[in-house]
């Protein structure tokens, strides 16, 4: 996997990226960042990647995929990005900062436009008082959380509190303390120590986890 930029970011994804036991190739122009994880990363490259010669010395169009980090600036990373794409690069993950930028670059042919701060923000209000855990959403505005579970399911089966015929949306899956992830059935006994794992419009799951 290529990186490029070693901002928060794009360092993040390329030190994830590294603990799932990819190859990466990070590039990053500033000479400190790349001090900074050269001894945590599998290759970090001090170069400038709006030029496209610089990539293919590096061999960059022999990567099937790229993360974009760059976010300081809008000109860097649309260069970048069309570099890729010249390059034939066909998997193309490119951090955008506003709408107008992220257009810009599925335009020129990234097929992957992130809004990390953003979506950060986004998932935070979800989680932020509630009783969501974690908070995944879609395009469609459906979304898959871990939540605790609401008093009123609390000693019962799935099948007898009816949680899908009352709130419309469908526990997935329950997790109890020391035990593996079970998916979920009708005579599935939800305990106050459990955690559920449910799908469901936005709106319905807000509602849901909602309940005392």
């Amino acid at each position: 996997m290529l990186v490029i930029g070693l901002g928060r970011f794009g360092a993040a994804t390329a030190e994830q990226l590294v603990k799932q036991g990819r190859e990466v190739l990070a590039i990053e122009k500033d000479q400190q960042l790349v001090q900074k994880w050269s001894g945590t990363l599998t290759h970090v490259v001090e170069a400038d990647a709006t030029n496209i010669d610089a990539l293919r010395q590096l061999g960059a169009q022999e990567f099937p995929a790229a993360v974009v980090g760059v976010g300081t600036s809008i000109e860097a990373s649309v260069l970048i990005t069309a570099n890729l794409v010249d390059l034939n690069i066909d998997n193309l993950w490119v951090k955008a900062i506003t709408p107008s930028h992220g257009k810009i670059l599925k335009r020129i042919g990234a097929n992957h436009v992130i809004y990390p701060e953003a979506d950060a923000g986004q998932r935070a209000a979800h989680l932020v008082g509630g009783r969501m855990l974690d908070f995944i959403e879609f395009e469609d505005g459906f979304a898959i959380v871990k939540m605790f579970p609401p008093k009123e399911t609390q000693g019962f089966t799935l099948g007898e509190s009816a949680v899908r015929s009352k709130y419309g949306v469908t526990v997935v899956g329950v997790k109890s303390p020391g035990e593996d992830f079970t998916y979920a059935r009708p005579e599935t006994k939800v305990t106050s120590r459990d955690m559920l794992i449910v799908s469901g419009h936005v709106d319905l799951l807000e509602r849901f986890a909602a309940r005392p």
